[in-house]
């Protein structure tokens, strides 16, 4: 018999959490962050639109973390 299991999105859904958490002690907020839906089992994330100003506080925050030593 063959196994049939249906796909989700654990994996999207436990990185929205991760993102989240790391943007919020960044300070930044997005507000329509969360798991493409319409792409389900697919593992995509939806960052969503953002407000210019958290577009660039998100650029200077992985900036940042890209210079850490």
């Amino acid at each position: 018999m063959v196994s049939t299991r249906e796909p989700d999105n654990t994996e999207a859904r436990d990185a929205v959490e991760v993102l989240r958490a790391a943007l919020n002690q960044a300070g930044i907020v997005l507000p329509s962050l969360g798991v493409d839906d319409a792409s389900f089992g697919t593992g995509l994330v939806n960052l969503g639109r953002v407000r210019a100003d958290n577009a660039c506080r998100l650029a200077d925050a992985i900036r940042q973390g890209g210079q850490r030593a």
